[in-house]
């Protein structure tokens, strides 16, 4: 059986990044802490996703870094491949969803709130670039499954123990 291009789901892992154009979709599973997080262009039908693990690549422990582990250096690594493919900056929005706390600590140490700060990062790196959020999922201490569908705009998300959601 051949499925036809329309169906073709192009995955992203953890601390990956990717662009698709319509008639394809873009998923990425195992948001956690993680953010995903959505860059598109509606005119264009060019969308892009990136999988945050962490909010700042001065945490990074080696020289060479994985720009999309990270909200400082994925979210504006994306933007510029996205541009590259004509995508124009101007037209950008945002979908994110993740940022669970998905363990529960006793201690207050900033350092154990990986999900809350995930998105605090990926929002204010959004807002440099001035790229508006029309919509997220964010929070909660559930993992998160999300698609998104460059062609109608929405983002489906599959959170664990409640369903599909669109947004």
């Amino acid at each position: 059986m051949i499925l036809s291009s329309s169906n073709e789901v192009v995955k992203v892992g953890i601390a990956q990044m990717d662009v698709v154009k319509v008639p394809k979709t873009i998923r990425t599973s195992g948001l956690g802490s993680c953010v995903g997080v959505v860059i598109y262009d509606e005119s264009t039908k060019v969308a892009g996703m990136v999988h945050v693990m962490l909010p700042d690549s001065s945490l990074g422990r080696t020289e060479t870094i994985n720009v999309a582990k990270f909200a400082d250096t994925g979210v504006s690594a994306l933007v510029d491949i996205l541009k590259r493919e004509g995508a124009q900056s101007f037209k950008l929005k945002a979908k994110i969803a993740g940022g669970a706390q998905m363990f529960q600590f006793t201690s207050d140490k900033d350092s154990m709130r990986i999900g809350p700060r995930n998105v605090e990062a990926v929002k204010a790196q959004l807002k440099k670039l001035n790229i508006p959020i029309v919509a997220e999922d964010t929070g909660g201490n559930s993992g998160r499954t999300i698609e998104f569908n460059p062609n109608t705009a929405k983002l489906n998300v599959r959170t664990v123990n409640q369903g599909v959601s669109e947004i």
